[in-house]
């Protein structure tokens, strides 16, 4: 397994400019990591092929990998049609990159009135599409445990039976399970087997009926509360998910991302030698 980062990782960087798009490539590779993953390549900056190019180029210079191209999404949108044409695009993009994993948002919450079965029967003919149309190019497309809709790993499961589509995978983020009050490891063992990609991430958890200070949590599902914090500080069993993703035969990257208070940086750098000591 080779261990990446997420280019949203560097959110507190990038945001005041200390790093930017280009910077960043650099900066991943000086850390030690083996590649980087991008998140919505910025529409600031001219036509975005050309962007995907050099940034390819860029990683190529710094001998670091381009592990994943991984964009947001609503295909419960008014027009969905346009944004099954939207999302192609940004396949296309993640051909230019180079890269063999994309990653998109099916929806963040469901909408009022609307069960999970109803909002599945919806998306997943799209969904199929979109995993054709990525085939040409040898991508697999994914959708990770994220957002409030699909993140339960029992729901995920029936994403992926009802897309129905050898092209199309499961992207598993460790620590998204805790946004649904879900044990990790149980999780992951469940869907080890489907997994195309990997995010590490973790978080400290205090429940619903702590009197512990809650700064800088954010809520879960279920209304209980959680800090993001280096892989390996925090409660979502990191090693005991990344031992049973090896056991299930996975040997793809291990993608860290970071969100919580602390800086990025420093917090990164913990984590990767976390990682590095538990798989090397």
């Amino acid at each position: 397994m080779k261990i990446g980062v997420s280019s949203y990782s560097f959110s507190q960087y990038l945001s005041d400019g200390r790093l930017n798009i280009h910077s960043v490539i650099k900066k991943a590779a000086d850390m030690g990591f083996d590649a980087i993953e991008f998140t919505d390549l910025p529409k600031d900056e001219g036509d975005r092929g050309d962007l995907a190019r050099l940034l390819k180029k860029e990683a190529a210079e710094n001998n670091i990998e381009l592990s994943a191209y991984v964009v947001g999404g609503n295909l419960l949108c008014d027009d969905q049609a346009a944004e099954v044409e939207r999302l192609k695009g940004e396949i296309d993009i993640a051909n230019i990159l180079g890269v063999k994993i994309f990653r998109y948002d099916v929806l963040y919450r469901l909408p009022q009135n609307m069960n999970f079965y109803s909002a599945l029967d919806k998306v997943a003919p799209a969904m199929h599409e979109l995993a054709e149309y990525a085939q040409k190019y040898g991508i697999k497309t994914s959708i990770e445990n994220h957002g409030h809709a699909f993140q339960d790993a029992d729901r995920v499961e029936k994403v992926y039976y009802a897309v129905n589509h050898e092209n199309f995978g499961l992207l598993v983020d460790i620590g998204n399970f805790m946004c649904a009050d879900e044990d990790p490891y149980k999780s992951v063992s469940r869907l080890a087997n489907l997994a195309v990609h990997v995010h590490l991430k973790d978080f400290i958890k205090q429940d619903f009926y702590s009197t512990e200070s809650k700064e800088h949590y954010f809520r879960t599902r279920g209304r209980n509360y959680l800090l993001g914090v280096a892989v390996g500080d925090g409660d979502a069993k990191a090693a005991q998910s990344i031992d049973i993703l090896q056991s299930f035969g996975y040997d793809g990257y291990l993608d860290i991302e970071f969100e919580g208070p602390k800086d990025c940086i420093q917090e990164l750098e913990k984590g990767l030698k976390f990682i590095r000591n538990i798989i090397e």
